[in-house]
This record gives structure tokens, C-alpha cells and sequence, in this order.
């Protein structure tokens, strides 16, 4: 899910590359200082949700984190092509169904441990026993045998799945259960990363003091607190840091971080709150940072409730066009973000514009009547969860607002703590009524914003959403010949959906961050992270 880093693959160029709308990552007043190898970076972060373990990470606190920890197989650059990281090759048969993976010798784990073939398989495997309660285990779902290791229904048939084969110490093969042209891609996310093998024998332990393959060695976890890494001398990779460690300091709110980052305690943070959105470009200067990245927000129905169960999909479609995005676009968000007229974000492979058409168009008149024919809101009321250490208070009440005023229906924010406890109550199936959701790319290809989060029973889909047609359309999608082909279908999918209405649209993202006076070569990928390993520390 981030980072950018060499080497391409043809046969998918032509991705819309993402360009910065202002300035970031400039030299500042400090730029000519003499750099300290050894410094150490500080990000504002906050407490992950769960252990550290790539197969149950699939929010940014713990993200940011095991991205430094690990390297996977592939990554992507700029442009959207795939890179080659711990892999030395990933080629499909002639049918996309047959993938062999060959990795670059001679990688070890922090331990010690090499990375070789038998790393990945046994990692996936344990991963995908529901045994070991991993969340993202249903992104092995496309692999020979997943169904019998990780049955819907009934006990395990099987520890592991046919569809892995060790073939040589540095050789494997992914046997799919049909066809998937850009398999590749997905081999990016993080339930693809390799586990040495003592995270399998002590989970729980590992989990807290993980070891990776990654440019950083875990240090130390206080947690609420700060978790630090420091750089690995043994890195095989390209991006070898440049810096001598990072400390990522927890914050509860986005405020106290940027008071920080103004007085030089913390060197970047992920996004500047609301409330200073007018200011910061003045505060930072040169070290402000403007730039779009491939993410997008939504206000998605907890479908599993009363409220929203056999809902008339007008009442949805209905609120949709009660929300006037260009405005709070503007005033809220002081123009750094742009409204949102689909499923996908922009900057990956298939992003069709206008995939909602008139239904995130701002029309209050049509919104009243589409929720009047659709026998109304049950209970005239909703409310939005989100979390309150992240700038989200501000956009929920001007959306409140807006459908208070259009429709008439009262609607009210329903802030829980932080992004860990947020993340947890969609876990457990308990939002009351509708939840705010922030998908950012894990590979640049449409499909991973629509099968990959609307598909029936994905990890990713936190609602209940359910769409048989969509469904079948996904599948049509991954059986492609080609990439081109199966954005393509993605795109028909994605049609489909305002049929649905899985979640409302809101606005894509932009990424307004800055960094400190102790630092240069700041940059954000097109994951919306920093890129740590390039940070530079100027000696103190």
C-alpha cells in the first residue's frame, strides 16, 4: 500500500501519474546544513489497531509502521508500474492462472532468518487459517484451495492451501482459481509479505516485537506512546534509508500534533488538521506540502442494522444528492479537496469520472422526492462515526448540515475516541446507523476500490453490502485476458453500484502536510505516505 521505488513492467504503463498541485518537499532555510546519518525522524501517528502483523494490519497507524518493518515482493512507481522489491521476477502462464514467483537471493530477515520461498508460503497459510483471527486472510481468496483452509461455513478441510508450491529454495508458484490479469498488483498489500519462523511459533509475541526484511529494524513499542525503528544495515533493497531510525509519536488529536510540528517536537504528520488549513501555508513556507494522492472518502450505510436493511436504495441515492460537495469542498476544506463523482479514486488504472452521475450531483429538490418515494429514513434520524483524533468533525457537521437543511432529517456526528476504537466497533458489526470510510489505493487498479471493497464478504467491506449483479460483474472483471480488459469490466461494475449505493461518495483526497526545520527531502507517495526512507536529519 505505499512507497515508490524501480525497475517496470511494461505490458501496464500508461497509469495516471499523480502531479503536485503546489509546493512540496523544497528546500528550506536549513537545506545547505550538514546531514546526520544517524538522525532520527519523527512522525505523528497514532496507536495501530492491532498487533504488528502484515496479515491483520489494514489501517494507516499500522500500515505506516509495517511498511517500514517489511518489504514484499512487488511494489509500483509514479506511473503505476509494478517494481520488483524482494521478487526477481512474477510471470503468469498464458491464461493468468499460474503465477511463478522467483525471488532475489541472498535477502535475509532481521534476525538473521533468509527469506526464501517457504518465508511467503507458510506466512500466507498461517495467515489464512481462521484459526489465527488475521483480518485480511479473505485476500488469499483467489488461490487453489483457500476454501478449504478458510471455509464460509463448517471446520477447515485442509492447514494449507494446494494452490502454493514450493518449487526451490528461491521458487514458488501461485495457482489462482481462475485467471487474473493483474494479480501482480495485488501481490503489493501487505497479507503478501513473508513472516520468518518464529512469528508463526510465538504470533502473539511477534506481534509485538515484529521482524521484518524491511530498511528498518523494530526497536520498541510503548504504546499509546511512540513505536521506534531504527535502520538496517542488511537491507538488500533500493530504498535504503538515509536516516538513522524513525520514532512514530501516538497522537490523540491531529491539533496537538501540528502545535508540534509549528515548534519542531515532530518532523511531518500524515494530514494538517481542518482548522489550520488557512494557516499553513503561512506557518511552513517552502515546507507546506499540497499534492493529490489516489484515496477517497465515503459515508457508508451499516446495511446489517434495522435502520438500513432492505433499505429502498432511493433514500440513499436521495441523501447522496442532498450533500452540496463543491461547497464544503471549498469553505471546510479551503478548496484542498475535490467532490467526488464515483467508487474509484483518481490516479489509478480504470478511474472513470462521473461513475455516480446524477446521483452525487448537488440537487436538494430531486433528494427530498428520491427519499419521499423511497418511504423515507427510518426513524427520520442517522448519524456518522467517525474518529475523533483525525480533522473529521469539521466536514461530518457541514454534511449534517446539509442534509438537516435538504431533507429534513436529523443527523448528528458520532465521534468515538480514536481511529483504533473506530476501527473496531465496524470489526464487530456495531455502527448504529452510517460510518465515514477512508479507502487509500493498495495498488493503482479500480478494482481494488470495488471488488475489493463491495465484493460480498471481503475483508474490506465493513457494512454488509451485498450486490449479486456487481458480484458477477467482478468476476467477469477478474477472468480477463488483459489488465486493459479487466479495468475495463471494472468499469461496468462500477455502473452497478448506483443501483446499490454500497456508500455515498464524498471528495477525493489531497495530501496537506508539512515538515520540521530539522529536516529535508519530505515527500508523500501516491498512497498519500511519506516516503521515510528519504528523510534527511540535519545535524543538531
Amino acid at each position: 500500500m505505499r512507497g515508490a521505488k524501480s525497475a517496470k513492467w511494461v505490458a501496464i504503463a500508461g497509469v495516471v501519474a499523480l502531479t503536485a498541485t503546489a509546493c512540496g518537499g523544497g528546500d528550506d532555510k536549513k537545506s545547505s546544513g550538514k546531514v546526520d546519518p544517524k538522525g532520527i525522524v519523527s512522525y505523528a501517528n497514532g496507536e495501530p489497531q492491532n498487533a504488528l502483523q502484515p496479515s491483520n494490519t489494514m489501517e494507516a497507524y499500522g500500515s505506516v509502521v509495517i511498511d517500514a518493518l517489511f518489504t514484499g515482493l512487488v511494489h509500483y512507481d509514479k506511473q503505476g508500474n509494478i517494481t520488483y522489491e524482494n521478487a526477481e521476477s512474477v510471470t503468469p502462464d498464458k491464461a493468468n492462472k499460474v503465477w511463478t514467483v522467483k525471488l532475489k537471493p541472498g535477502w535475509k530477515f532481521h534476525n538473521g532468518e533468509p527469506v526464501t520461498a517457504k518465508s511467503y508460503v507458510d506466512a500466507w497459510n498461517w495467515a489464512a487459517d481462521p484459526a489465527n483471527g488475521q483480518q485480511n486472510s479473505s485476500w488469499y481468496r483467489d488461490i487453489v484451495g483457500y476454501d478449504k483452509v478458510h471455509p464460509e461455513k463448517g471446520k477447515a478441510k485442509a492447514k494449507a492451501m494446494s494452490g502454493l508450491k514450493v518449487v526451490d529454495e528461491n521458487t514458488f508458484t501461485i495457482t489462482l482459481n481462475s485467471g487474473i490479469p493483474y494479480y501482480a498488483y495485488k501481490l503489493v498489500y501487505k497479507p503478501f509479505f513473508p513472516l520468518p519462523s518464529a512469528a508463526l511459533k510465538d504470533p502473539k509475541k511477534y506481534g509485538e516485537a515484529p521482524v521484518g526484511n524491511g530498511p528498518y529494524k523494530f526497536k520498541s513499542w510503548q504504546h499509546k506512546k511512540s513505536i521506534q525503528v531504527t535502520a538496517w544495515s542488511g537491507y538488500k533493497g533500493k530504498d535504503k534509508p538515509k536516516n538513522g531510525g524513525i520514532n512514530f509519536k501516538a497522537y490523540t488529536t491531529p491539533n496537538a500534533a501540528y502545535q508540534d510540528l509549528r515548534s519542531d517536537n515532530v518532523d511531518t504528520m500524515p494530514l494538517i488538521p481542518d482548522s489550520e488549513l488557512a494557516n499553513y501555508k503561512n506557518d511552513f513556507g517552502d515546507r507546506a506540502i499540497t499534492e493529490d494522492f489516489s484515496a477517497l472518502n465515503t459515508i457508508n450505510p451499516a446495511f446489517y442494522t434495522k435502520q438500513w436493511k432492505d433499505i429502498d436504495v432511493k433514500v440513499i441515492q436521495g441523501l447522496s444528492m442532498a450533500i452540496d460537495r463543491e461547497t464544503i469542498a471549498k469553505t471546510t476544506f479551503y478548496g484542498t479537496r475535490k467532490a467526488a463523482s464515483g467508487w474509484v479514486a483518481r490516479g489509478v488504472k480504470g478511474y472513470k469520472a462521473d461513475a455516480c452521475g446524477e446521483y452525487c450531483k448537488f440537487d436538494p429538490k430531486k433528494a427530498k422526492q428520491f427519499v419521499k418515494d423511497g418511504g423515507g429514513v427510518p426513524g427520520n434520524k442517522i448519524s456518522i462515526q467517525y474518529n475523533a483524533d483525525q480533522p473529521h468533525k469539521g466536514w461530518v457537521t457541514a454534511v449534517c448540515n446539509d442534509i438537516q437543511k435538504n431533507l429534513g432529517v436529523k443527523c448528528v456526528g458520532d465521534p468515538v475516541t480514536d481511529f483504533q476504537a473506530d476501527t473496531e466497533i465496524r470489526d464487530q458489526k456495531k455502527v448504529k446507523s452510517i460510518y465515514r470510510s477512508g479507502w487509500v489505493l493498495d495498488y493503482p487498479f479500480n478494482g481494488n476500490f470495488l471488488g475489493d471493497l463491495y465484493g460480498t464478504g471481503v475483508d474490506g467491506n465493513k457494512g454488509g453490502f451485498s450486490d449479486k449483479k456487481f458480484d458477477e460483474l467482478v468476476k467477469k472483471a477478474d477472468n480477463a485476458k488483459t489488465i486493459e480488459e479487466s479495468a475495463d469490466l471494472y468499469n461496468q461494475a462500477e455502473a452497478e453500484l448506483k443501483n446499490s449505493f454500497p456508500g455515498i461518495p464524498l471528495w477525493y483526497n489531497t495530501t496537506n502536510s508539512a515538515y520540521s526545520n530539522n529536516v529535508k527531502n519530505v515527500e508523500f507517495d501516491q498512497a498519500g505516505d511519506p516516503i521515510l526512507s528519504e528523510v534527511e536529519v540535519f545535524e543538531k
